[in-house]
Parts: C-alpha cells; sequence; structure tokens
C-alpha cells in the first residue's frame, strides 16, 4: 500500500514483497532417509509457525508430512540415486518438490481398494490442492501444493 501526499508516494510498509521460507535438503537414499525428509519437514513447519505466524493445525501438519513421505518414498524407490526434497511455503501454503534421477514419470493408478501398494500419488492428490510432475535436464520434478487455510 502506499500513500499519496502532494503527488509524492510513500510506501507505508505493506507493499513490500516478501519472500516465501524455502528449504531443500539432499538425501543419498540410505536407510533413513525417509525419517530424516519427515523430520526436516517438522522443523521448516515450525519455522514457518514462528517466522510467518502460519496457523497449522494437526490435521494439516499431518497431511504435509504425509505427503512428504510418500514423495521422498517413491523417490526412493524408482531412482537410481540421490534425491532432494524442497520446501517452499507462506501462511496459506506449502510447497513440497521432490527431484531424482528419474526421467520416468510417476503413474497414478485408479482407485481400488483391493490393490496392496502403489496408493502413494493417490494419497498426494487426495491431499494436495495440486499436484504437478515434469521432467527436468536430469530427471524429474514432482509438486505438490498443500494449503493451510
Amino acid at each position: 500500500m502506499s500513500e499519496h501526499l502532494g503527488g509524492a508516494v510513500i510506501p507505508t510498509g505493506f507493499d513490500v514483497p516478501v519472500e516465501p521460507l524455502r528449504r531443500a535438503a539432499h538425501y543419498t537414499g540410505e536407510p533413513g532417509c525417509i525419517a530424516e525428509a519427515r523430520g526436516f519437514a517438522a522443523q521448516f513447519l515450525e519455522q514457518l509457525r514462528t517466522e510467518w505466524c502460519a496457523d497449522i493445525d494437526s490435521r494439516t501438519d499431518g497431511e504435509l508430512l504425509l505427503v512428504v513421505s510418500e514423495l521422498v518414498t517413491n523417490a526412493d524407490q524408482h531412482s537410481n540415486g540421490p534425491y532432494i526434497l524442497e520446501l517452499e511455503g507462506t501462511d496459506t501454503a506449502v510447497e513440497v518438490a521432490v527431484y531424482d534421477s528419474n526421467a520416468a514419470l510417476p503413474r497414478r493408478f485408479p482407485k481400488n481398494p483391493e490393490r496392496v501398494g502403489r496408493h502413494g500419488l493417490e494419497i498426494v492428490h487426495a491431499v494436495a490442492s495440486q499436484v504437478t510432475v515434469q521432467r527436468v535436464p536430469v530427471g524429474k520434478r514432482v509438486c505438490a501444493r498443500v494449503d493451510l487455510n
């Protein structure tokens, strides 16, 4: 917002762009990486609560950790190398992005309660407001947006 006094524009502070909170972590695929990624995401949410005054209830907290678990598990199981978890958030949403070295795009299977396994993307789509997948020069990026309000 700005105030106009005698032709001069005086910034009031509300129009200053604020960068989202961003954090990234690299994982090798060694045992324990998925739990580490969940811990990293939990710390990110605490920082988002503190720095952005984000109102994140326990249900949304659990949903976001579930999305992180599913995307990191997929990268862990289907790539031949390390993967990266990126988190970006504000007081309204968090974007979870996972990069891995496998260029094959993930498949979302139709709902089937009798199928054992392969429900990861189905779960992510149920929880996230938006899911995108794109190839990148060294593999793919899977991104899910979780709304906080």
